[in-house]
């Protein structure tokens, strides 16, 4: 019998608690809808797909352009919470998981994933993101990272010993080499330039013409602290009496050593990749 998957039993969990997911996760910097815009074409009329929406953190943005979005989903606890944010909007969900979406050939202008590109296997994706495109179309794929070493983090220091005595499997720097950083969130994965560029290039139906990673500033109260650290992966993957007690001490932590508003520095790694116009088969 093959070993079951780590990833795809991983990716599973954030549907256990849509509202956490809901609550916590922070949306993204304009910088990232400036870059769609001005540079993909992101507007009114523009045919979008969106991979691995969640509850709306970046779909939100997409539709308020005037674009037309249909979203894929893997979780129907969390899609049912996207179409209720976002009732009576251009939006169309589906409930599958991204490489076993079959798209009309050539029916989108531009495909999006905001912190899911990760979780799917890379060649799959890719092919899938260019079936879905028109010649010249554009992937772009960009992450929440919850961190950033080159800024000061108090907050992170602090919890660091909590987790120590807790739950020290949880314990990570910011960067790592690992595909997770799970005690932060983070996601060392989108920082690996020259790995993500391959990944996006190999079969050769896209080019990557703009990448830049952009700092930004998440801001939060103790409740959105707790949700977003409720929503990681590998919290939601604790039994839950010791998920409790953690995310007990996350927001008592906030509320007495940091006034109950807790900013914490982040990053978020973008790449651009324009569809080519080979005529190599995708079937």
């Amino acid at each position: 019998m093959r070993d079951p998957d780590p990833v795809a039993q991983r990716r599973a969990l954030f549907g256990n608690d849509v509202v956490a997911y809901d609550d916590g996760r922070p949306g993204y910097p304009d910088r990232v809808f400036d870059l769609l815009r001005t540079r993909c074409g992101l507007g009114p009329g523009v045919r979008v797909l969106e991979i691995g929406p969640g509850t709306g953190q970046a779909t939100r943005r997409l539709v308020d352009t005037g674009a037309s979005v249909t979203a894929v989903e893997l979780s129907a606890a969390l899609a049912d919470q996207l179409r209720a944010n976002l009732i009576g909007r251009d939006l169309v969900v589906a409930v599958s998981a991204f490489e076993d979406f079959e798209p009309t050939p050539g029916s989108f202008d531009l495909v999006t994933a905001a912190t899911s590109w990760h979780w799917m296997p890379a060649e799959a994706s890719v092919r899938r993101s260019a079936q879905a495109l028109r010649p010249q179309g554009w992937l772009a794929v960009w992450w929440a990272i919850f961190g950033d070493p080159d800024r000061p983090d108090p907050f992170h220091d602090a919890l660091t010993p909590v987790l120590e005595e807790l739950e020290p499997e949880l314990v990570d720097p910011i960067v790592r080499s690992d595909r997770h950083a799970p005690g932060t969130g983070a996601h060392p994965y989108g920082l690996d330039t020259a790995a993500r560029i391959a990944d996006l290039e190999a079969a050769g139906y896209f080019v990557v013409r703009h990448h830049e990673v952009i700092p930004w500033t998440g801001r939060h109260t103790a409740p959105q602290l707790r949700a977003m650290f409720a929503s990681f992966s590998p919290w939601l993957a604790l039994p839950e009496d010791r998920r409790r007690v953690l995310l007990n001490r996350v927001e008592q932590l906030a509320d007495e050593q940091f006034g109950g508003l807790v900013e914490r520095p982040y990053l978020t790694p973008i790449y651009l990749a324009r569809r080519t116009d080979t005529t190599t088969a995708l079937d």
